[in-house]
């Protein structure tokens, strides 16, 4: 076995191989056989750069949904050239995909938080997600962002009655940018019970 110490010992050791294939072959065509390479094919620092950088891409963003723009936070000091490589080729596999990632987001805090339409918003702009993908999805599920606020309002009106008065909350809710018409028809609905 050969010791590999760098880049010139690998290309050197296919070339080899390639060389001993062709040698013992009749048929020339045959030399492209050689597992995993292709007559001519060298390994460059660039690939096994570029390699090392999918890899770490790849645990990255399997381990929690990212986005565009928390990928290149991350990977700031690497070779952008290489890193724009490798976010084009997870955007072509699916695995960075910002309309399923606000979709996914959104889902999430509709099931553990009390948010306003406000405040989910700004959380997922947060994550460096394109405003024009986000307002589509928002407008495009509005009736259901509108129920969810006014529950989660009719929640945090419950919870803060025992300690505020009515205005103070209404005050609480407003700066936490719930819509105005949400907190009437959550307070009105709260008092009639």
């Amino acid at each position: 076995m050969k010791e590999i110490n760098s880049i010139k010992d690998v290309n050197k050791m296919f070339g080899e191989e390639i060389e001993k294939s062709i040698s013992s072959s009749d048929n020339i065509e045959n030399s492209n056989e050689i597992k995993g390479c292709k007559k001519g094919f060298t390994i460059t620092d660039q690939i096994i750069e570029e390699d090392k950088l999918k890899s770490k891409v790849f645990k990255y963003i399997t381990y929690k949904k990212r986005t565009e723009n928390e990928i290149r936070q991350k990977f700031a000091n690497e070779n952008q050239d290489i890193l724009d490589n490798v976010i084009e080729y997870f955007k072509s596999q699916n695995y960075i995909n910002e309309n399923d990632y606000i979709e996914r987001s959104i889902k999430e805090f509709l099931a553990l938080k009390n948010l306003s339409i406000k405040e989910l918003t700004y959380k997922i702009l947060q994550k460096g997600v394109n405003k024009k993908l986000l307002d589509d999805y928002i407008v495009q599920n509005r009736e259901i962002l509108v129920n969810y606020e006014l529950e989660s309002a009719k929640k945090l009106i419950l919870k803060k009655s025992s300690k505020m008065e009515l205005q103070d909350i209404k005050k609480y809710l407003f700066q936490k940018g719930y819509m105005s018409e949400t907190i009437s028809i959550a307070m009105e609905e709260i008092l009639d019970n």
